[in-house]
Order: C-alpha cells, then structure tokens, then sequence
C-alpha cells in the first residue's frame, strides 16, 4: 500500500451520512429545548433508537477510516496529531455543556469515546478476524455486566462517575451524552474488521467512483470533525436570535 493517504469516497460518504441524520436529530432536540416541541428525548424509543443507530454509524465508520489508515501504513505521528484534535474537541464539548447543562453536563461522550477507542483499535488492529468476536464479546459484556451489578451490591461502584466510562453499568448517568467504552468499542471494532476484508476482499466496492449527487457528503464526511464542533453553536444561536 502507498504511504501517500487516499480517502475514498465511499467511506466519506457513509460518514456523511451520519452526520445528516445527527444535525436533523440535534435541531430536533434544539427545538424541543427551546419549548417548540414535546417530546422526550431520553425515554422516548423513536428518539432513543436513532440516537443508538446515529452513534453506531459514527463509530462503524471511524472503525473503517482506521482499516485504511493501517493499511497506508499511517505512523503514529499522524495518528497522535488527529488523535489530538478529537481529545481537544471533547475537552471543549465538557466545557460547553458545563455552561449549558450544569447538572448533567457531558464528561465522557461520543468525543471522549472515540478517543480512548481510537488508541484501542489502532493497537489491536492486527488481531485479523478476531476482531469479530472481540466486538461480539464486547458488546455482550455490557449486557452481562448490567444484570450482575444490579444484583451485587459491591459492584455499584461501577455506576459512579470514576468508573462508569467503562460501561458496565447498571444505571444511565445523568448526562447529556454518554457512549462509554463498552459497548461501543466492540462497534468500531467491527468497523474496523469490516474494512479490512473490505480492503482485500471487496476492494472493488469502496474504491469505485460515487455518483455526484453523493459529492455533498463525502464533503461532510471530510470535515466530520469541524462539522460536529460547530453545527450545535450555529444551530442553537439561530433559534435563540428568533425566539428573540
């Protein structure tokens, strides 16, 4: 493989997707928090679910990005310079929600998660098709776990803020975004044992070139990282200079 990186259209494109459905998603909720909507974004299964397949698209398609940047033989220079923009990113997501959500501000979300993934991923990625099952167990745990914790009392520490980045909760935190380590690793694991086959299996599918109409998120998929820091401020100044 090259040492020069190539993206490819495809992948951007996937992410693209995800980060329509979370602006849609985030507007929704901006509304519903500036009392233009009811519904209840924290129980309610319509909102729940999407939240759960808009998380698992992002971290599915990190695992692919990861796949190819180890195949171009990324260094860990680089690696740690990216790594270093979305560790950043999520200590600015903390300080933010700190502001607008002081009683259940976000102190490990979907920034924080794919920062400590990242590294996971990036160390295990010659685990080859092991990969498979290790993202099977992974996401198995956190469901194993829950009904152990709940009933062993010694175990509750886990739901405390010093160890529930872990996942293996009995308990939702009270936090305005939460994707622990378990199970969503085992989901960028995934991504990432798909890209490889991808890569040598099927390069065929991800290589081949996107109809234009798919140009637009490809470009969102590019700029996923800018995209997610900045549509929240954008989206929730706009409603607060109309409500006035």
């Amino acid at each position: 493989m090259p040492r020069n990186p190539h993206r490819y259209d495809s992948i951007d494109a996937l992410r693209g997707v995800a980060i329509v459905w979370m602006t849609v998603f985030h507007f929704c909720f901006d509304l519903n928090h500036a009392g233009w909507l009811r519904q209840n974004f924290y129980t309610d299964p319509f909102w729940t679910w999407q939240r759960t397949a808009i998380v698992s698209l992002f971290l599915f398609c990190a695992g692919l990005g990861q796949a190819v940047a180890v195949a171009q033989r990324q260094d860990w220079p680089r690696f740690g310079k990216r790594w270093a923009q979305v560790a950043g990113c999520a200590l600015l997501v903390t300080a933010g929600s700190v502001w607008m959500f002081p009683r259940s501000y976000i102190y490990f979300g979907v920034l924080h998660g794919i920062a400590l993934m990242l590294v996971i991923v990036r160390l295990t990625s010659g685990w080859g098709r092991w990969l498979w099952l290790a993202g099977a167990l992974a996401i198995a745990s956190k469901f194993a776990a829950a009904d152990l914790i709940a009933s062993t009392p010694s175990l509750d520490f886990l739901n405390g803020k010093a160890w529930n980045w872990v996942g293996w909760i009995s308990r939702k935190p009270v936090t305005e975004d939460y994707v622990p380590l378990l199970p969503w690793l085992g989901v960028m694991w995934w991504g990432m044992a798909a890209g490889q086959w991808l890569l040598v299996e099927r390069r065929a599918w991800i290589a081949r070139p996107m109809p234009r109409a798919t140009a637009p998120l490809a470009w969102l998929g590019r700029w996923s990282l800018s995209w997610y820091m900045l549509h929240q401020p954008v989206l929730i100044g706009v409603l607060m200079l109309i409500k006035g």
